[in-house]
């Protein structure tokens, strides 16, 4: 979609410069036959600069290249209705920009699903003035499993933590034969209050979507919206709830392995490379089984307590695993940088998203932009 409107934006900016070349008589342009004259070929001129900043600030990803090529598409309009005989088609280029400017535009907007995203994580983030740190006495009561991976994060002897951010770029499909689309997304842990606070984006058949996931004190809700406009999934209720909460003890496990030592979790080492854990969050308690290699790194997190829904009318309670891998530090912890979500379906695995963990950090008091 990126790559389809670059090039009508730059191709349909160059012909602007088409009234520019007449209005000045540099060259003979025989497609214009109406005459021109040189304050309406400066006009043409400003058209086609506004046309091709607006792609440079698309292709640079600055969000607000839509005021320019709204600015481009009235002042292109105005002169294709000037000169019609000679622009009329010129329209049909206006409305396809048109199109992704409306789509860019509401992001703008409160409602949007990232603006409710950054005001929710805002309304969070405030000065952090615990300087303690994790000390070994404060794991002692943990199973040997956990200890060894805490040591093996890097987590014993840090800040403790109250907040993480991560980014992710991957993939994600719907179902098990349908096509991997792109992804980005973002995401905020409060763990002193706990709240999730998840924000995607994407495009299926170059169509943009984007999605919001909530989950504060102990309810949740997930919603999907294409182009900004239309909402194709509004996930809530109980089962919402239930399955977030194994989602923010997935994250604690997995990005912030500090948080560990919560007095709501219940331990059972079952051999020495499992170990199950019973997680509270308020009214909802959840199982999963942690799976650690020899070096006492986290591979797998399983629980039985999720459930599959693509649209938040119908919720199948399938095994719901993360298997991860390649260890990086970052932010001075250890992390996996790579990581799957697998619904274990009677017909098999299904694999529905893979991720690359880019940036993390921990123990935030603002917003960060980047």
């Amino acid at each position: 979609m990126k790559t389809f409107m670059s090039i009508i934006l730059v191709l349909h900016g160059l012909i602007h410069l088409m009234g520019f070349i007449k209005a000045f008589k540099i060259a003979n342009i025989d497609q214009l036959n109406m005459p021109i004259s040189k304050k309406a070929g400066i006009l043409w001129l400003i058209a086609a600069l506004l046309f091709l900043l607006a792609f440079a600030l698309m292709l640079c990803s600055y969000d607000a290249w839509w005021i320019f090529g709204t600015l481009a598409i009235i002042l292109s309009q105005a002169l294709v209705f000037r000169y019609w005989s000679d622009a009329k088609f010129g329209t049909i280029a206006n409305l396809i920009i048109l199109v992704p400017v409306i789509i860019t535009a509401l992001e703008f907007l409160p409602t949007s699903f990232i603006n409710r995203y950054k005001t929710e994580v805002n309304s969070r983030l405030t000065p952090i003035h615990d300087p303690s740190l994790l000390m070994e006495e404060e794991i002692a009561h943990l199973p040997g499993l956990i200890k060894k991976y805490l040591h093996y994060t890097g987590a014993v002897g840090k800040p403790k933590v109250h907040n993480v951010r991560a980014v992710f770029t991957g993939s994600m499909k719907q179902k098990p034969d349908g096509k991997w689309m792109e992804i980005s997304s973002q995401q905020y842990n409060f763990f002193d209050d706990p709240a999730r606070l998840f924000y995607v984006r994407g495009s299926m058949f170059g169509v943009p979507f984007d999605g919001f996931h909530q989950f504060t004190g102990d309810h949740a809700i997930m919603l999907i919206r294409v182009a900004n406009l239309f909402t194709v999934a509004d996930a809530r209720g109980d089962k919402m709830d239930q399955g977030e909460t194994v989602t923010m003890f997935n994250d604690m496990c997995l990005l912030a392995p500090a948080t560990l030592i919560d007095s709501n979790i219940a331990w059972e080492e079952i051999n020495d490379t499992m170990v199950e854990a019973i997680f509270t969050n308020r009214n909802h308690t959840i199982a999963a089984t942690l799976h650690f290699n020899a070096s006492g790194g986290l591979i797998n997190f399983v629980s039985q307590d999720r459930f599959m829904s693509s649209d938040g009318k119908e919720y199948l309670n399938y095994p719901w695993s993360t298997p991860v891998k390649s260890y990086k530090e970052m932010d001075g912890r250890r992390v996996p940088s790579y990581g799957e979500a697998v619904w274990q379906t009677p017909e098999g695995p299904f694999c529905y998203g893979k991720f690359n963990i880019g940036e993390i950090e921990y123990n935030l008091s603002e917003f960060l932009t980047r």
